[in-house]
């Protein structure tokens, strides 16, 4: 039978977050069930729930950026046990048969993933809720082992912010003898820095804040350039092979893409809520591309869980009750967070 469960959503888009319940599926024989102990608080989260995408069905119930335990598994389950720490990350679901979905690139499913909220349901109907609640079920599929050693709580954020820019880092090939520059140091950007510093580029942060210059070296940029600076940005003119855009507000992208070098790759990331305006002449010369790049499948998440665990990245985060969510949404638009909020999920227990 399904069973209801807690959870924080809204109705409305101009509501704040509220106490509801929901309802989770009974675990089939291939499905996990997970308490949920940890789960970030991504900037999608905000867009979604208060329909800024202009695709929201409601109530919403956010959250894909999931850590927790195994409490149940189905009998055909094979790859956690009761009682290891799993994850779930934004997708729940896809058709497994297109062709993205056959290369391990369910992100791009032919027929639209089943995102972890605000998906159709294809179990009970309705749409999918995510983590801001205490349990979730998923297919063992769509299921994450988190290596051992990983802070639980710091982890949480790897499931989208993480895998949102290991994901283009890989494609592109940052390592040795590649520039990577890296726009914006919040959710996205601090992950970016420590991924691209770790596949032995070399990492140039491009912030418009002179307060992260100290947190940029520290968290392994090679260097730091104040953006308002037009000097310091034309040193760098045309010379990264990759760029790295992880700002989500509205911001002129032709200057970031000046950096751009002969044949490089400025690849968006954050996802502002207005369409931003390209010069032509940005990418025509000299020859440039602009890409983007959508978290990443199962297999290379997984991929990047245990590239964490053996470089010992994790998200630096602020650990929240459930009760400041809405607080914490609104510290998180005035960029009041250094860099991840992540709820902790035994404050809904008790």
């Amino acid at each position: 039978m399904p069973a209801k469960t807690r959870a924080f959503g809204t109705d409305a888009a101009r509501n704040p977050l509220a106490p509801m319940e929901i309802v989770r599926r009974e675990p089939g024989p291939t499905d996990v069930e997970l308490e949920i102990l940890f789960c970030g608080v991504c900037h999608s989260d905000i867009h979604q729930a208060r329909n800024e995408w202009r695709n929201t069905v409601y109530p919403c119930v956010p959250g894909h950026e999931i850590v927790g335990k195994v409490t149940r598994v189905g009998a055909r389950v094979g790859k956690v046990r009761v009682g290891d720490h799993a994850a779930v990350g934004c997708m729940v679901d896809s058709c497994r048969t297109c062709p993205s979905c056959q290369a391990g690139l369910e992100q791009y499913c032919h027929n639209w993933a089943t995102f972890t909220y605000n998906s159709p349901d294809k179990h009970l109907g309705g749409h999918t809720f995510g983590g801001y609640s205490t349990q979730v079920v998923v297919d063992e599929a769509f299921t994450l082992r988190v290596p051992e050693g990983l802070d639980l709580a710091a982890t949480a954020p790897l499931l989208c912010a993480g895998i949102t820019t290991y994901s283009p880092l890989r494609h592109w090939k940052a390592g040795p003898g590649k520039k990577v520059g890296v726009v914006g140091l919040g959710g996205l950007g601090h992950l970016g820095v420590r991924f691209a510093r770790a596949f032995g580029a070399h990492v140039v942060l491009f912030t418009t804040s002179e307060s992260k210059v100290a947190d940029g070296l520290r968290l392994g940029a090679h260097e730091v350039v104040v953006s308002r600076d037009k000097a310091a940005m034309a040193r760098h003119a045309a010379s990264c092979d990759l760029v790295l855009d992880c700002v989500s507000a509205q911001h002129d992208i032709n200057e970031y893409l000046a950096l751009v070098k002969l044949d490089g790759t400025l690849c968006l990331v954050g996802l502002p809520e207005h369409p931003l305006a390209v010069q032509p002449f940005s990418v025509v010369l000299p020859r440039r591309s602009l890409a983007g790049s959508g978290i990443g499948g199962i297999a290379e998440t997984q991929e990047m869980l245990e590239f964490c665990a053996r470089h010992g990245i994790v998200s630096d985060i602020e650990l929240i009750p459930m009760r400041q969510v809405n607080e914490a949404w609104e510290r998180m638009l005035r960029q009041d967070v250094r860099y991840r909020f992540v709820i902790d999920m035994a404050s809904m227990r008790g």
